[in-house]
């Protein structure tokens, strides 16, 4: 029998998903609770579809730079948030224990290196991950034991990513991912890629070479334009910026399981009885 799966959130994205996908939502003393309530909605979903050992949240530091901002000072540059969601991502980690849940937080890292850290510590003492994200930049932390579930709209079960299905969303293989963002570039993260080298002709080049230095090796076979593209001395530094820390300060959780009394306790207290409802099993 195949272990039970470590269950790896990318916490804030499930909770923006939850904030902009739903109407406001003040709970206890007038506070914004909506995004709150959506993260817990869809953590207890899982919770209950996947029936994993232990569930891991993980949450970015919003006030702290990474080393990405040092490596490339434009990465993300623009991205404002409201100050509604600013506050209810702040409570998130104290929502995550009230369930029963682990969570990881560090200044200096991203969750996206939290869920790489974790999924390569739950690998490599035998088990499994799962790891929820819509960002597909996680596609490089699939393997035979590790696949990403990403959420869907109306409540739908989530899709399973694995490697075929990396391979057919991206052409190319998940350990390719670092290298498909760096040429192709990722407008979201500030990230301009190869000039003039898009989606399909990333994915070429490394079906073809297989890697950035592969390509660059390779540059005199090559077009002018091409060569041109692939000799930029930044593409080595977006790849490093494109690529999941698997070395965060996370220790593998032990064995957890909604704690159905706490939580129920914890939503009332925010002001949230529909919350409380469904973690009963009522709604």
């Amino acid at each position: 029998m195949a272990p039970r799966p470590l269950l790896v959130l990318d916490g804030d994205s499930l909770a923006h998903r939850a904030y902009h996908g739903s109407r406001p939502l003040a709970g206890a003393g007038g506070r914004p609770i909506n995004a709150m309530h959506g993260f817990a909605i869809m953590a207890i979903g899982l919770w209950r579809a996947e029936k994993p050992r232990a569930v891991l949240a993980c949450w970015d530091t919003l006030t702290a730079p990474t080393y990405r901002h040092e490596l490339w000072p434009s990465y993300q540059a623009g991205r404002e948030f409201d100050p509604e969601i600013l506050e209810q991502l702040d409570r998130m980690p104290e929502l995550c224990e009230a369930l029963g849940f682990a969570w990881a937080k560090g200044a200096g890292y991203e969750a996206d290196d939290f869920l790489a850290t974790a999924a390569r510590l739950e690998t490599e003492a035998g088990g499994r991950a799962l790891v929820v994200t819509s960002d597909r930049d996680a596609y490089q932390l699939v393997s035979d034991s590790v696949a990403v579930l990403a959420p869907r709209t109306g409540g739908y079960a989530p899709d399973r990513i694995d490697g075929k299905e990396v391979v057919e969303r991206y052409k190319v293989l998940p350990e390719q991912v670092p290298d498909f963002i760096a040429l192709r570039g990722d407008p979201s993260d500030k990230i301009p890629g190869a000039k003039g080298i898009g989606a399909k002709g990333a994915a070429d080049l490394l079906l073809r070479y297989g890697t950035l230095e592969g390509i660059v090796e390779a540059a005199d076979e090559l077009s002018l334009r091409q060569a041109e593209a692939v000799r930029d001395e930044r593409l080595a530094l977006f790849r490093r910026v494109a690529t999941m820390d698997r070395r965060a300060p996370v220790k593998r959780p032990r064995d957890n399981t909604l704690d159905q009394a706490r939580a129920a306790a914890y939503a009332r207290e925010i002001g949230d009885e529909r919350l409380a409802e469904r973690i009963a099993g009522r709604g």
